[in-house]
């Protein structure tokens, strides 16, 4: 039966309202769903384009590095470590401030203690470390922290100090971050914590732990106790501000730090850590005025004479005796400091070598920090009467001995009128006495008569190099040398005549124990007849007997030397000699003034005594060589009274009024002298005459007028005055 069209309509309406429902029941969980697809859809790409962003950043600043595969960690400037005669060390030099050292050298302690405070997860990241990274930006978030935290592994950090420059940007944390996934593919973490060990600035100069303990510590980082271990770890957060020598304090307060993460980490028991703590490292005070710096600024200036470039780090045995240069050190500073403002005098040089040219002690000034030129190298000042030595040998090599008779009257050379300290002359007058009592009339005509040409020429074969003068006030020592060269051609009077060539290097060896150079050389040959230099050392041993330098204190010793002064008393000077060493000193003022009355005599003579009975203390007493000469030397007996004898060169002039006459009978000697051989004939005790020249007792005019033992003074000839007689 068909349905009428009504109710067929209405059945299709009512299916149509039931579909509409259903329909928008099901639409709400279908609009929710298409949002959150949406929402991960988004973040999705958002994700990818952040990734192509950190990786094209990441490219962008990858490209500012050199190529990788041509990437190498550049090299270590080397550095060079100056040793003493006995292998102590006196200083390093080079850009680093001390050596490489490998992990194995190294107490266990001292890489665990980095390790424990800078990058505790050290053995397990891979160069970045996300763990790191994440609690430094926490802590720095809620500054639960007293400052900031950093995120950078050892190796960054390596990364930083090997490639790039120490600006804060994201640009270098980027290319940082780079390198230091690169360090950790091409080494191993021993080899990556050796090269950031090696390469860490301390502060003060100091690369590398070596240099750091050095520094600060004095001693090899093999050698470092657990608790400087800790102030060391600690320091390369803030080195100028932890620095142990500046802020004890605080790099305690931080080395502490640091032994608490160790004992944390397992890496030190409970009862070191308590050791440490209860025995916290102290910093090493400088001493003295750091002179030994000056002979090691000398050692680095002759060394590329040696062995040219320095591409690797070197070791350089030296001839410093340690003992020797702090003794000196000693007497010059000490000097100084107690005469200086009284005389005037605010700086000074020493030197000190053995015969055969070795340098045992070189000081370059009163303090090194103060002022590092060394006036004992460089420094060029006039010698004054310590020249007066090589005037007197030309004459020897001449046929003159030290008896020859000269005059000492007053001299007058085209207007040029040189007198003695004294002001007063004393005719006819023994080479011998004319030397040792520094008698500059004597030694100005004397160089007249060998010829300043030829007291040049002998005074460059005995050893000094720098330019002289070839004029009559050569003989007076005008034109200027330096401490060095003046001590070394001395060197021939204590070694019987064989100049020298002053040195301080004897070896030098590689990293690896190769040897670079090794000293096989010796002096420069003969330059004295063996009669000559007992002439010489006759004559300069009186110097010290009954001469200018009579107070120089060596008991038990045979020493020569001269003193010299300056014009004005600008310089003053003193080199003197035993058979084992020869030591040289001057005194003055950088700027050239004058001091007050500082002579060669006084200071200079004080300054040498202290040194040599130090440095000759254990040493068994060494004649000087004489030859045949030698047996002519003055006994005890023939020796004049330190109190009669007049100073022409010791900055006292004699009062005013007082003559110097006849010595006392058998004065008491001073100095110790060898007796005269058995062949020699006995001495006649000598006094000084009237006429200023030494004589037996029976020659000497009476004041009378009538003289004992039908002495009469005869005039001599020319041929006497030139050649003696």
């Amino acid at each position: 039966m068909a349905r009428s069209p009504r109710k067929a309509g209405s059945a299709e309406r009512r299916s149509g309202d039931k579909r509409e429902r259903s329909e928008k029941r099901s639409s709400k969980p279908r609009r929710r769903r298409s949002l959150l697809g949406g929402l991960v859809y988004y973040c999705v790409v958002l994700g990818l384009w952040a990734v192509m962003g950190v990786g094209a950043l990441v490219a962008y600043h990858a490209s500012k590095l050199p190529p990788i595969d041509s990437l190498a960690v550049p090299k270590r400037p080397p550095n060079i470590a100056i040793l003493a005669s006995d292998g102590s060390l006196l200083a390093n030099r080079g850009e680093t401030g001390g050596r490489t050292v490998t992990l194995k050298e190294l107490p266990p302690y001292l890489p665990n203690a980095f390790i424990a405070i800078e990058d505790h997860r050290f053995y397990h990241h891979w160069g970045i470390d996300p763990v790191g990274i994440t609690r430094a930006l926490v802590r720095n978030v809620t500054r639960s922290g007293s400052s900031m935290q950093g995120g950078s592994t050892l190796t960054q950090q390596l990364a930083k100090n090997l490639f790039l420059t120490q600006e804060r940007t994201a640009s270098r944390k980027i290319q940082e971050a780079i390198l230091a996934l690169w360090l950790e593919r091409n080494y191993s973490k021993d080899q990556i914590l050796e090269l950031y060990l090696n390469r860490v600035y301390f502060g003060s100069g100091a690369y590398g732990v070596e240099a750091a303990a050095q520094k600060y510590f004095g001693k090899s980082a093999r050698s470092v106790t657990l608790s400087e271990a800790a102030v060391l770890a600690g320091l390369v957060q803030a080195p100028s501000r932890l620095a142990p020598n500046r802020n004890p304090e605080a790099a305690q307060a931080r080395g502490s730090m640091v032994i608490a993460a160790m004992a944390r980490e397992g890496m030190i028991s409970d009862r070191m850590a308590k050791i440490a703590l209860t025995n916290p490292g102290q910093p090493v005070k400088p001493g003295g005025a750091g002179s030994v710096n000056y002979a090691a600024d000398y050692v680095m200036d002759v060394l590329d004479d040696y062995i040219g470039t320095i591409d690797k780090d070197i070791v350089v045995r030296t001839t410093i005796d340690a003992s020797m240069q702090e003794g000196a050190e000693k007497a010059l500073v000490d000097e100084l400091n107690q005469k200086g403002d009284k005389f005037g005098v605010t700086q000074g040089a020493f030197v000190a070598l053995q015969p055969d040219g070795a340098i045992r002690a070189l000081v370059g000034g009163r303090n090194y920090t103060d002022s590092q030129f060394n006036r004992a190298t460089v420094a060029r000042r006039q010698p004054g009467s310590a020249f007066k030595p090589f005037v007197y040998l030309t004459a020897m090599e001449k046929g003159l001995t030290p008896s020859t008779v000269r005059e000492d009257s007053p001299v007058n050379i085209r207007g040029w009128q040189p007198e003695n300290s004294t002001r007063e002359y004393r005719g006819a007058i023994t080479l011998r006495q004319a030397l040792a009592l520094s008698i500059n009339t004597v030694a100005v005509k004397l160089g007249l008569e060998v010829g300043p040409k030829n007291v040049v020429a002998t005074a460059h074969r005995m050893g000094i190099q720098s330019k002289l003068d070839p004029n009559a006030s050569i003989a007076l020592g005008t034109s200027e040398v330096t401490p060095l060269e003046l001590v070394s051609a001395y060197a021939p009077f204590a070694n019987g005549g064989v100049a020298v060539q002053p040195y301080v290097i004897t070896q030098v060896k590689a990293s690896d124990g190769s040897v670079v150079y090794r000293r096989t050389g010796s002096g420069l040959g003969k330059v004295m007849e063996q009669q000559t230099v007992g002439m010489m050392n006759a004559m300069l041993r009186e110097t010290l007997l009954t001469g200018t330098a009579r107070k120089a204190d060596l008991p038990g010793w045979e020493a020569g030397g001269k003193t010299g002064t300056s014009q004005d008393y600008r310089d003053a000077w003193f080199v003197g000699y035993t058979g084992s060493l020869v030591a040289g000193v001057w005194l003055g003022n950088d700027d050239g003034s004058p001091t007050k009355k500082v002579s060669g005599g006084n200071l200079p003579v004080e300054v040498w005594s202290r040194f040599m009975k130090g440095a000759l203390a254990s040493t068994p007493p060494t004649p000087l060589p004489g030859g045949a000469y030698k047996q002519m030397w003055p006994t005890p007996a023939e020796q004049l009274p330190p109190s009669s004898v007049p100073m022409a060169d010791a900055g006292n002039p004699i009062p005013p009024g007082q003559t110097w006459g006849v010595a006392p009978p058998a004065p008491a000697p001073s100095r110790s002298a060898p007796a005269l051989a058995q062949s020699a004939p006995a001495p006649q005790r000598r006094v000084v005459s009237e006429d200023g020249a030494l004589r037996p007792p029976g020659m000497v005019p009476n004041p009378g007028g009538s003289s004992r033992g039908g002495y009469q003074p005869q005039e001599r000839s020319l041929l006497d005055r030139l050649f003696g007689g």
